[in-house]
């Protein structure tokens, strides 16, 4: 067990104002409240263990919107399908293993990740996600890709089952990894996590009064990337190469701007808005390409506790 890393600054009335509305049963306090989740490939476990939390909790149909780039998409679904209590067990139970992941189809030109076995299998046989509800459920899901063109965040606008498929694909793909880009549109998209790791400068400037940010970085390993200044020349080779794989592997700079915000209460950006973004308490050594089920399961695990805690403190349970 390592010790707590030190938290984000973070505001309370975050969860405040979703326990009131949980307790009340009504949305009509004038709020506009995000839940923002993070990619990061089996990374993700981390924050689907915090939406089995929220799910627990009765705080899942608390929110007016739901973000999420590459895996926090499949993790938002869940949230806004009422099914946040079993997306952690998709990643130890069906995700961690070679049929998902496996580096060695590299020397057959294959990609690493395999989203013909997400998609197809896991998710629409295994454990079936609800793709005829996606797009009329009480609070949207926004899934953010990155167009392959400019690498510029945008949100899709899926209209068919076929379609949330394809905007699944396109949020999670990136060439030699995950495949090639996806079209939807006219537009051929990569992971979202190219351009937004972590929605929330969009929800922010979307208009959301309140945010609660679920990423899948203990605070401390998101502060050391984020100081990386320098942008290694392999980075740049690996986007002329397949545009989005260098900008992938640049977490710093993607990150930097993101973390200006999460730790300056005072960002203009958090002008008048509050923002509660909960980060694992612990590190469980998994990666975004662990396949590791024992270490999955056990950041999912940590994952749960993180969000049950910060709930209960401000609930009060705890001291």
């Amino acid at each position: 067990m390592t010790a707590p890393a030190p938290e984000l600054p973070g505001d309370d009335e975050v969860l405040r104002a979703l326990l009131h509305r949980r307790d009340t049963g009504s949305r009509d306090d004038g709020h506009r409240i995000a839940l923002v989740v993070a990619g990061g490939g089996m990374r993700g476990a981390y924050a689907a263990g915090m939406a089995h939390a929220l799910s627990d909790a009765g705080l899942c149909d608390t929110f007016d919107v739901v973000y999420g780039s590459s895996a926090g998409a499949y993790i938002g679904a869940a949230v806004v399908l009422g099914g946040g209590e079993g997306t952690a067990r998709v990643f130890f139970e069906d995700m961690a293993d070679r049929d998902f992941i496996d580096a060695r189809r590299l020397r057959d030109r294959r990609p690493v990740v395999s989203l013909d076995h997400l998609i197809d299998r896991i998710l629409t046989h295994a454990k079936p996600m609800a793709w005829d509800r996606l797009g009329s459920t009480p609070t949207p899901l926004h899934v953010v890709a990155t167009d392959a063109a400019d690498l510029t965040g945008h949100v899709l606008r899926p209209g068919s089952p076929a379609e949330w498929k394809l905007a699944f694909r396109a949020t999670s793909s990136i060439p030699f990894l995950a495949g090639r880009a996806v079209e939807l549109h006219g537009r051929r998209w990569i992971d979202g996590s190219v351009a937004e790791p972590l929605p929330v400068l969009r929800a922010l400037r979307d208009g959301s009064t309140h945010v609660l940010a679920l990423v899948n970085r203990p605070a401390a390993h998101l502060r050391r990337i984020a100081a990386v200044r320098r942008a290694p020349l392999w980075a740049q080779a690996l986007d002329r190469m397949a545009p989005g794989l260098g900008a992938m592997a640049q977490e710093g700079r993607r990150l930097r701007p993101i973390l200006d915000v999460l730790d300056d209460a005072r960002h203009p950006d958090r002008a008048r808005r509050f923002l509660r973004t909960l980060a694992p308490g612990e590190d469980a050594g998994v990666q975004g390409l662990t396949i590791d089920p024992v270490r999955v399961e056990h950041a999912a695990r940590i994952g749960h506790a993180t969000l049950t805690r910060a709930v209960a403190q401000v609930a009060g349970v705890l001291g």
